[in-house]
């Protein structure tokens, strides 16, 4: 479902909010995975809106709040996909799962912003 890796933070996160809504797209529809997907949906959505936020920060406390939160969403997107993943029965995982791996990837890289961010 994911390409290779993009190395422009700002079209990562892009292209990991779309293929997050294209995997949506092909789940049950049901009362917990409606709701479910719209976490997940607001979510991925978020890590790259903050992220482009933190590029246009007035501040470095501003810029840091963002990336926080940006990594904060990240976290939020892979718990929601694997809380996704869990409780339903996939005839391959291999796209779920790489949805996985890239929302803990996009967490560690906005981890190490942040960090040295704050050194």
């Amino acid at each position: 479902m994911m390409e290779k890796p993009v190395y422009d933070l700002e079209e990562r996160t892009f292209q990991f909010a779309k293929a997050v809504r294209l995997f949506v797209k092909t789940l049950p529809r049901n009362i917990s995975m409606i709701e479910d997907s719209k976490q997940l949906i607001r979510a991925s959505g978020s890590v790259g809106a903050n992220y482009r936020e933190a590029n246009e920060a007035l501040s470095r406390k501003d810029f840091l709040m963002r990336i926080r939160i940006s990594r904060k969403e990240a976290k939020e997107s892979a718990y929601w996909l694997r809380l996704i993943r869990d409780t339903n029965k996939f005839e391959r995982k291999d796209g779920v799962n790489d949805l996985i791996r890239e929302a803990e990837e996009l967490t560690r890289i906005l981890s190490s912003i942040a960090l040295k961010s704050t050194l």
